[in-house]
């Protein structure tokens, strides 16, 4: 397996897992992504490569067969190992364990019903039934920290199922005298006196909810078209964690609620002339969902003349805000220089903006490219000075993108990425600053030097930037100006006999 088919194999979506299991379990994709960061950075050899070798082996079979539970236990196993720790039957029960309910984000004023479970069947061997001992808790506050403080202790729960697969148990809390605010709900397995683990499920806890987002609905109503997604945005993000269809994210609750019912009671469009950095949100038909994106408009923009647009991809797991955040240092360049910023979604958080043939690649595609025209149509955007950028995934979305749609982009920027050099041919008219650590184990630097060694072999204008010592992090931030440099001093009119196709 050459070293971009490892790396995408590493940063894959496994798309195995039934839509409800993303209210309580990790990402999949994530949780594989960590567990290949652990194979690079550990000096396996002796019995300790032979035992991952053999977990890798299965591994690969449920992951071929599609066996979500099976994949999650043998990345937890294969984590434990690397961890030098021993795999043990208690181990294997406590991750079989989950939390469930058909609500995260939970109206207080009503009672709550959770159900403990398991996704996939243990090898322990169980006499009698076991209790549940479930408690409510702030989130912990980081690794190693002190412990998470107890808002809440429900008590022990008899009568609990061996076979929790067969059998879930139901257990119904009150949460009425809980504040508002972001919690850790924990139920933990007793066999006796002995814990065989525990389930944790992360909720989102607010007196009043469903009668805030009902006030929503009922105004959006009368809202006019280009604002009712702005509107809905809260009700549709809330319903679809619900279902099981997203993770809860960072979504701020109170902050949302509070942005959609100001777009709401507006008598003007709050978004019109507004510059500096927003949150915008649209329809996307395809995917029956309403999508945020981040918008950054100078202040100096008046919509009197065109201004150059930089479109922004997050990397696996981040969001719309990731490439907004402080560590990449975007927004004081684009206001000092005269750029607008957009960052989309790209549909799921894991979504690698068309990287594969799968229908959340799809989606992820159609995101990107369905914000760029709104932002086209709500902009003044000069046609010869539009941008593609982005770290991690984002730059293995840049080169997909770049390549599937190069008549639009005036140069690429992608940081810590790595695609197929057989794609260059389609985008080698594009000039490209390419920025990678020698020290990335998330995505080795190959991918980078595999992809600019083909950009100057077909003769593509191209910058790389290789920082010694540079990890899969620290890169991006130090190296956003000499981007805005390149994106400065590149345009699509200038560039010549290229051939390429203009999609205005």
């Amino acid at each position: 397996m050459n070293s971009l088919r490892r790396t995408l194999f590493s940063l894959s979506v496994f798309a195995l897992v039934p839509a409800a299991l993303a209210q309580t379990l990790p990402n999949l994709a994530l949780a594989r992504l960590q567990y290949t960061v652990r194979k690079r950075t550990t000096n396996m050899q002796g019995d300790l490569k032979d035992k991952i070798d053999a977990n890798d082996k299965a591994l690969n079979e449920a992951t071929r067969i599609g066996n979500a539970g099976e994949v999650r236990r043998l990345l937890l196993k294969g984590m434990t190992l690397l961890s030098g720790n021993a795999w043990t039957d208690v181990l294997d029960y406590g991750g079989s364990l989950a939390l469930r309910s058909e609500r995260v984000f939970v109206d207080t004023s009503k009672p709550y019903a959770v159900r403990l479970e398991q996704i996939y069947t243990p090898a322990i061997a169980l006499e009698k039934s076991l209790t549940a001992h479930v408690t409510l808790r702030k989130p912990p506050a980081g690794r190693g920290g002190a412990p998470a403080e107890v808002i809440k202790d429900f008590g022990t729960f008899d009568e609990v199922s061996r076979d929790l697969r067969e059998s879930p148990y139901l257990i119904e809390l009150d949460l009425a005298s809980v504040p508002d605010g972001y919690y850790m709900l924990n139920a933990e397995v007793l066999d006796g006196a002995r814990s065989l683990g525990s389930a944790s499920m992360r909720i989102v806890a607010r007196k009043g909810l469903d009668a805030s987002l009902a006030q929503l609905e009922s105004a959006a109503q009368s809202a006019p078209e280009s604002l009712k997604a702005d509107v809905l945005y809260p009700v549709d993000y809330i319903h679809n964690v619900n279902r099981g269809r997203i993770d809860i994210g960072q979504f701020d609750v109170s902050k949302e609620l509070a942005d959609a019912a100001d777009v709401a009671k507006s008598a003007k469009d709050p978004f019109a002339g507004r510059t500096g950095d927003m949150k915008r949100h649209y329809f996307f038909k395809e995917a029956g969902e309403i999508m945020p994106y981040r918008l950054y408009v100078p202040t100096k923009y008046d919509g009197s003349k065109p201004f150059p647009l930089i479109v922004a991809l997050h990397g696996l797991g981040g969001s719309e805000n990731s490439m907004f955040g402080q560590n990449y240092g975007m927004l004081d360049p684009a206001e000092k220089r005269g750029y607008i910023v957009v960052a989309p979604l790209g549909y799921r958080v894991d979504g690698f903006y068309g990287r594969g043939a799968d229908k959340r690649a799809r989606l992820s595609e159609e995101d990107v490219m369905n914000v760029l025209a709104l932002v086209r149509k709500n902009y003044k955007i000069d046609p010869d000075r539009i941008y593609l950028m982005g770290h991690s995934m984002g730059g293995i979305g840049t080169w997909t993108l770049g390549a599937k749609h190069p008549g639009i982009w005036a140069a690429l920027g992608p940081i810590s990425g790595v695609a197929d050099p057989r794609s260059v041919e389609t985008m080698k008219h594009i000039p490209e600053i390419v920025v990678h650590g020698d020290a990335d184990t998330t995505v080795p630097v190959s991918g980078s030097r595999d992809m600019v060694a083909e950009m100057k072999r077909l003769g593509t204008e191209v910058k790389y930037i290789e920082v010694p010592g540079g990890s899969h992090t620290n890169v991006p931030g130090p190296n956003m100006p000499a981007i805005f440099d390149f994106f400065d001093a590149h345009k699509k009119s200038a560039q010549s006999g290229s051939g390429q196709r203009r999609e205005n």
